[in-house]
């Protein structure tokens, strides 16, 4: 599965959002019918998993963590807890709950960012501030690409 490009949409009044249609065939296509909604870890932004792919994401954190160790498995509750199930609705519609909306500072104009076998979603604004300047992105891209890295 893959996601790929930038794609802006809108937040009705009633926090319901069209997951756009190039992302739903990328669904269909790996016969997945449902996602998991959680607040990304690092930035104010939500990411929609298909079930398959949250469900390997829990598997390999549980299988490096120790139930036995109370940090761990609070750091492994709290992953887990904070989603969201979602089901597209006929018209390919979900709703994005008021709290995760306030989570990610997100109003009403938004943007789906495909990430590989995940999509984002940002605020407009959020969006445009964690673009690296060109500078930036190029030099970051040579040091993780370039031949030292091979």
């Amino acid at each position: 599965m893959r996601f790929l490009g930038n794609i802006e949409a809108k937040v009705d009044a009633k926090g319901r959002a069209f997951l756009p249609a190039v992302f739903r065939k990328v669904l269909q296509a790996g016969g997945e019918e449902r996602l998991v909604m959680r607040k990304d870890v690092f930035q104010a932004c939500l990411v929609l998993y298909p079930e398959s792919v949250w469900n390997e994401q829990m598997d390999l954190m549980r299988s490096r963590l120790n139930r036995w160790n109370k940090q761990q498995q609070q750091v492994f509750r709290q992953f887990v807890s904070e989603v969201e199930l979602l089901t597209l609705d006929g018209n390919g519609r979900f709703l994005i709950p008021k709290r995760y909306l306030r989570m990610a500072e997100i109003d009403q104009d938004i943007k789906f960012t495909g990430m590989g076998d995940t999509i984002e979603i940002w605020s407009n604004k959020k969006a445009e501030e964690q673009q690296m300047a060109p500078e930036e992105f190029e030099a970051a891209l040579q040091e993780l690409m370039g031949d030292d890295n091979i």
